[in-house]
């Protein structure tokens, strides 16, 4: 079997006497979409963030690609090639969609960029920042300001900003947060167009989503995990349904 994209093992944050999450065991193989899921609570975005290395772990272990990350700040994983995503909209909104994800790119390349000097400067990061809106289908929104588009263009183009770089694992925070049906199913046909290139963490309330879009579900709650397997069996699984899917 091939080694993991993303292995934690006994992976372990306090904040003083609350334990947010317990000895987790989770894994990402290359190309697969593993989502995260459960109550609010449950400990999901203390978990992404300690694979990002925005907190550091109060024990266990953090591997990417076989190398121990767990100590490493989060712009040395965004290098070995981690991105992320946030559950809040995180863009410049006076900045054009174009910008947006070349300064993105610009960030991971270590530009040359002036301190004054517009981000789509340098022809490379332009072409690639053009790419990127391309494959989430902002192409024609290229030039315009944040503040222009709707929600929905919002969480797509932040997702062109995590990709812009080839990552090989990205970390998808409730990417369809805010978003009607509408909108969510747009996200949903976007990330069926991005599976197999690089691994995908998905933490996801919407329920459509994760069961149409996921290899693997993991399912947290009070910090630890009570199941994960394949989308199927977590969709039937007593413990599951009781704690937090119940008989939808």
């Amino acid at each position: 079997m091939a080694e993991p994209l993303l292995s934690v093992s006994g992976l372990t944050k306090r904040f003083g006497a609350f334990v947010a999450n317990s000895g987790i065991d989770f894994s990402v193989a290359p190309g697969e979409v593993h989502a995260v899921i459960g109550p609010n609570g449950a400990g999901k975005t203390t978990f992404i963030a300690q694979i990002a290395g925005d907190l550091a772990p109060s024990a266990g272990r953090i591997a990417f690609e076989g190398r121990d990350i767990s100590a490493l700040p989060p712009y040395r994983r965004a290098a070995l090639g981690l991105a992320r995503t946030f559950q809040i909209t995180s863009v410049f909104r006076s900045f054009s969609a174009l910008e947006n994800v070349a300064i993105a790119a610009q960030a991971l390349a270590g530009s040359s960029f002036g301190l004054w000097a517009p981000a789509d400067a340098e022809a490379e990061l332009n072409r690639r920042s053009r790419e990127a809106l391309e494959l989430v289908g902002l192409a024609a929104r290229a030039g315009e300001p944040c503040m222009a588009l709707a929600h929905g263009e919002h969480r797509q183009l932040e997702i062109a900003m995590a990709f812009v770089n080839r990552p090989k694992l990205v970390l998808l925070d409730e990417p369809t947060a805010g978003m009607g049906p509408e909108e969510s199913q747009q996200v949903l046909a976007l990330l069926r167009r991005l599976k197999g290139g690089q691994g995908m963490i998905l933490v996801e309330h919407d329920m459509e989503v994760v069961f149409a879009i996921s290899d693997r579900v993991t399912v947290l709650v009070n910090g630890s995990v009570i199941a994960s397997g394949r989308p199927d069996e977590i969709r039937g699984n007593p413990a599951v349904r009781a704690a937090y899917l119940g008989d939808a």
